[in-house]
């Protein structure tokens, strides 16, 4: 029994000054967390309670499919890092430490690497495989701005599990295995999902997805098609690139004086506005337009190396998109210096002609999939005040390259079925990769196959973040009163009040009523704290948010104690003698 009376806590009625999210302000507030450094709090009981129902269903679903739970140390040595390249690649995220002798050590920011090796050091034959094992545990991760709370710190909990397989064939029948058994999770956690495509990243790979909580604060951006099942993190969006037009019969380029445009908009304005630019047919549009953007690409070795991105002049280059496909380098601005470097460039100006490794800049140019041979474009001379139109890409300039780094934007047709497609945020929870044979192959985990041959076994990654899942469900059931936890991870089943004081009869019959409850199978927090005034008790019984509340109150007179459903916030009389029944049939 949870009594609030010895119970180490301490709820606030203000919100903390650095949430900037409802599950944050809400668990600090009901002391289910509290600060202990940028990116990482302290569990306090209550919040160690939730956390373990979390953490037990997560395993609970593991072993249902038969996967094994293992445990490694966080802290980790350099050299399997340094073999799979991760070491240099993973750059500043990465907390490196020295021991007292000189060593290079890590906290891990993941485990790849010792799954890899503790299977090559017990496992040699393709009658062992398949194998699945896991481990929940704690990872850390240098994130340069950690911010909301438990969704994103440096230090974390996560369930992360690895198949081993192999062939191909084996790894999507462990990867769907892991599929479902993450949808079961979830649903007991009682978390609406989506489940959308994704990029691998750093983890590399083949295929990923992820498991999204659909909610606004998320910091994932996702699409979904309006008419067909496809889904996809905007960064893993592939665009369909329009046919190819014929060259014949294209106007030639020709270059304008185009003064006072320094945006997007102030140049479709002044072609529409001169009739020596003026289209018979229709107004210019921004889309008409091809924007490009110079950037730096820093790479974890230290090398740094420019890259020019071409985008239709209606869409601004997506960073998140453009990190996700030039991973691990990150991404830095040109600047000024920059530019003074680079004199073929001109600020304001920037055309394909300056760009590409066969042009003045010798500066590496992409393109989105949608400029594609034939189509025409306004774009810069690479003078300045002057502007060229009709400049045809296959014709007037190539490209080195196509990436996928513009803006995805609602109503966009679908890569799949040609429909509309509809934006919405949410919260990574789950993410699942075919890592193939990456860190096999880094690392020599190998088998003998049923011929006595070598083989390259195959992986799979499956990741849960366990204490973001904490914050995931807070955030997801709440209102402005307080958390309404599902009653699986709620730290009680019922939490029972009493009002009056020392000397009434609430408190006795309160006492009585919660121990017939533990007697009953149910978990119980009461509150019977003295001194306490009934409006501070209801507020923090709401604020709390295990999801029955019963009040022993000036009903007890009449046999009668309030109960209430949080989530509704139903109320209803029961009798006494009735409650415990009720409880059970509820609960």
């Amino acid at each position: 029994m949870l009594r609030l009376s010895t119970l180490f806590l301490r709820t606030l009625r203000e919100d903390p000054s650095d949430a900037e999210v409802a599950s944050h302000r809400l668990l600090v507030r009901a002391s289910y967390i509290r600060r202990a450094a940028p990116g990482g709090f302290t569990w306090l009981p209550l919040g160690w309670i939730v956390y373990r129902n979390v953490e037990n269903i997560v395993r609970a679903e593991m072993d249902r499919e038969g996967f094994q739970e293992v445990h490694f140390p966080a802290l980790l040595p350099r050299e399997p890092y340094e073999q799979s390249g991760r070491w240099t690649d993973y750059g500043d995220n990465l907390f490196r430490l020295k021991d007292r002798r000189g060593a290079d050590f890590l906290l891990a920011p993941t485990h790849e690497e010792m799954f890899t090796l503790l299977v090559k050091d017990l496992y040699s034959s393709y009658k062992d495989l398949p194998l699945v094992i896991y481990q929940i545990q704690n990872k850390f991760r240098d994130e340069a701005r950690p911010r909301a709370g438990l969704l994103r710190g440096r230090e974390f909990s996560m369930k992360d599990s690895y198949s081993f397989d192999i062939d191909d064939e084996g790894l999507q029948v462990s990867y769907d295995k892991h599929r479902v058994a993450y949808q079961r999770t979830f649903e007991r956690l009682g978390m609406p999902y989506v489940i959308v495509s994704a990029m691998s990243g750093a983890m590399g790979g083949s295929a990923s997805e992820e498991f999204l909580a659909p909610l606004a604060v998320g910091e994932d951006t996702y699409v979904r098609c309006s008419a067909c099942d496809y889904a996809a993190n905007t960064e893993a969006v592939q665009v369909r690139p329009p046919e190819a037009i014929p060259f014949e019969g294209l106007a030639s380029a020709h270059v304008h004086d185009t003064p006072d445009t320094p945006t997007i908009q102030t140049l479709v304005d002044l072609f529409n506005e001169r009739d020596d630019l003026k289209r018979s047919d229709r107004l210019w549009t921004a889309a008409d337009t091809l924007k490009n953007l110079v950037v730096k690409l820093k790479y974890p070795d230290g090398s740094i190396v420019p890259l020019a991105i071409g985008v239709p002049g209606d869409r601004e280059v997506d960073m998140k998109r453009l990190e996700a496909q030039v991973a691990p380098a990150e991404i830095e601005p040109f600047s000024e210096a920059d530019f003074a470097a680079n004199p073929a460039l001109v600020k304001g100006y920037i055309g394909p002609g300056a760009l590409g490794e066969e042009n003045a800049s010798g500066i590496r140019y992409v393109v989105d999939p949608r400029i594609v041979d034939g189509t025409a474009w306004i774009t810069g001379a690479d003078q300045h005040g002057k502007h060229v139109a009709d400049l045809v890409a296959g014709r007037d300039f190539t490209a080195d390259g196509v990436i996928e780094a513009a803006e995805v934007h609602g109503g966009d047709p679908c890569p799949n079925c040609g429909s509309s497609l509809e934006i919405a945020r949410g919260i990574e929870i789950g993410h699942i990769f075919q890592l193939g044979r990456k860190y096999a192959e880094a690392l020599g985990l190998t088998v003998l196959d049923q011929h006595g041959k070598t083989r390259t076994v195959t992986m799979g990654s499956y990741g849960i973040g366990v204490s973001r899942a904490v914050a995931a469900i807070a955030e997801m059931n709440c209102d402005d009163k307080g958390i309404i936890w599902p009653r699986e991870v709620s730290p009680a089943d019922v939490h029972i009040v009493a009002t009056g004081k020392a000397t009434d009869p609430q408190l006795p019959a309160a006492e009585a009523l919660a121990a017939e409850c533990e007697a009953a199978g149910l978990r119980v927090m009461l509150d019977d704290r003295i001194g306490v005034s009934p409006g501070v008790k209801f507020n923090d019984a709401e604020l709390i948010g295990v999801p029955t509340i019963v009040v022993v109150g000036r009903g007890l007179a009449d046999g009668l104690v309030e109960l209430k459903d949080r989530r509704s916030g139903e109320r209803s009389d029961v009798p006494l003698a009735d409650i415990v029944a009720v409880l059970k049939t509820q609960i």
